[in-house]
């Protein structure tokens, strides 16, 4: 019976808690009539992407364009001539949607005539739709273009139609290039909080929107006095890397657009929202975070709404229920084997069963919901399934370890090997993080499960042993691999924590290495110790430096002494 009041209990506790961290939660005003004034559209599905030149179906875009009825009243396109762009302006005509139209600019002179040619043909064909023009898109930023060839296109571009005509970048490039401002009807800026050079808090982000926007004015006031302006991109991530203070979720996602909007009804400002769906295809360049902006799925479901409370996380109660089917599962497999255990050693193992089977829904739902091609997926596969099996192998280990029983060879040496192989995927995932990590989201979530073996397993060992001593977390001490420790645990642990160095000091150093950081910052120990506040104050790269050190611990601790 106490082991069925235990199962009981941590199955209440577990429906409990998951409950109360995914409430509703509120995030400012309602959007008035739930309506957008302007909303960013590309219309990729998964496994579509203007690099592949993989492009929707015109009945694909009816779709989509039919929901955009429902939350917006006007559209911000980016091409004109590529698939089956020219069919959007008739389908939003059907819809009552009004446009922004785009010409995509690059490097290639052939695109780019087609685009231009098609823009211009398009605002011509369709005046009662297309009500603005936008002549390239960051193609400065990118440096596709130099600012005279890009000047050239959009003169082309305003002698041959009557709406007005832009060019649309980052705010700071019109600072950058101020005689651009003499050359369109209106200037259109993007200011996107989570990537300016000091990202800054969703709370803070209204003022800065302000702030920006009236600098902005200001330059454009004294060059071109009265110009209209259009902040033409503004967002928030929904998922995604964490940078500085900038944490992209759900939530933020929705509250950002809660109070940009009450801004810009406050001070009159123009404004269109990037985007409409969430785009699979920019993962492959801007990772994780570049792919979830969208006020829809990839796959068309609704990731929040414009009015009404926001839930973080929706399907937290299919989750709770398949954590417990699977501690359960457990519960059920070693039942009998419990019965031999105290009180408080039966509730040390259930509770950490039900943990892992959290740890382990939520590895799963996460990695699959950021996954976005065949490999990936398959990757995905490959990480909960070496997860599920170093959970399952902890947990005879664990129960070993309550039941005083000697561990065999074979169960020792699996584990001490799947530990060796998450510490190799640790040092390699640093390693990229620290050299290309501005795309690269920290996988903390992979090693949830190892990490928290070493917890657990350290806890039964120091309730055994009766002292709390940091060689209790010795690994192969922890999972009874009967070696003396060899030269690869120590050559691992270095790099574990070589890396989490190097990590640290280059994620400082791409905040003092930025254009405006500098301008803000221009005393280099003030720019050195503000950066160093933005890593340290990191949460998502916090908790990966912490999965480095119990990792590196484990395999340094104890090394003269042999287990058993």
């Amino acid at each position: 019976m106490k082991t069925a009041s235990f199962v009981v209990l941590i199955v209440l506790l577990n429906v409990l808690v998951g409950w109360l961290t995914n409430l509703p939660q509120d995030v400012g005003s309602d959007v008035p009539s739930g309506k957008l004034n302007s909303l960013s559209f590309a219309p990729f599905r998964e496994g579509q992407g203007p690099m592949d030149e993989i492009f929707p179906s015109p009945e694909q875009i009816d779709a989509d364009l039919r929901l955009m009825g429902e939350k917006t009243h006007s559209i911000r396109t980016y091409a004109s001539a590529e698939g089956s762009m020219p069919v959007i302006p008739e389908l939003a005509k059907k819809y009552g949607l009004k446009m922004i139209q785009g010409a995509w600019l690059g490097t290639i002179e052939a695109d780019n005539k087609a685009e231009i040619a098609e823009v211009i043909r398009s605002a011509n064909a369709h005046p009662d739709v297309v009500k603005r023009v936008i002549v390239g898109n960051e193609v400065l930023l990118r440096g596709d273009l130099e600012p005279e060839q890009l000047v050239e296109y959009i003169r082309e571009v305003k002698r041959s139609v009557k709406q007005p005509v832009s060019y649309a970048d980052v705010w700071s490039m019109y600072m950058k290039y101020p005689d651009l401002i003499k050359e369109v009807d209106f200037v259109t800026i993007h200011i996107l909080p989570y990537w300016e050079d000091e990202p800054i808090t969703v709370e803070q982000a209204p003022g800065h929107i302000e702030r920006i926007f009236k600098q902005v004015q200001q330059e454009i006031n004294a060059i071109a006095p009265g110009k209209a302006i259009l902040i033409g991109e503004s967002g928030w991530p929904g998922e995604g890397r964490q940078r500085g203070w900038a944490v992209p979720s759900v939530v933020n996602e929705a509250k950002f657009i809660r109070e940009l909007i009450k801004v810009a009804n406050k001070n009159g400002f123009d404004v269109n929202i990037v985007e409409a769906f969430n785009q699979s295809w920019k993962s492959e360049f801007e990772g994780v975070v570049g792919a979830n902006w969208g006020l829809y799925s990839v796959d068309r479901k609704e990731v929040f709404p414009l009015t009404g409370r926001v839930y973080e996380n929706p399907a937290w109660l299919a989750e709770v229920i398949a954590s417990t089917l699977l501690f359960l599962c457990v519960a059920v497999f070693f039942w009998r084997p419990l019965q031999a255990l105290s009180p408080l050693r039966i509730a040390l193992f259930l509770a950490f069963s039900q943990l892992l089977g959290v740890l382990l829904v939520n590895m799963a739902e996460h990695l699959w919901y950021t996954s976005y091609s065949d490999w990936q997926r398959a990757q995905t596969a490959l990480t909960v399934g070496l997860n599920a099996v170093l959970g399952g192998l902890i947990l005879q280990r664990g129960y070993g370890l309550l039941a005083n029983q000697p561990t065999t060879i074979k169960l020792g040496a699996w584990l001490y090997t799947l530990y060796l192989v998450f510490a190799g995927f640790a040092v390699y995932q640093t390693v990229g993080l620290a050299l290309h990590g501005r795309y690269i989201s920290f996988p903390t979530v992979a090693v949830y499960i190892p990490v928290a073996g070493i917890v657990w397993l350290s806890l039964i060992a120091s309730i055994n042993q009766r002292s709390w001593l940091l060689q209790n977390s010795e690994l192969n001490r922890l999972v009874g691999h009967l070696n003396t420790k060899s030269y690869q645990d120590k050559w691992m642990a270095y790099a574990l924590l070589m890396a989490g160095l190097a990590l640290l000091v280059l994620e400082s150093y791409a905040f003092m290495d930025s254009r405006d950081f500098i301008l803000a910052y221009p005393e280099l120990g003030k720019r050195i110790g503000t950066a160093f506040i933005f890593s340290v104050t990191n949460g998502q790269l916090m908790a990966w430096m912490l999965c480095l050190l119990v990792l590196a611990l484990s395999l340094l601790v104890g090394r003269n002494k042999k287990t058993g």
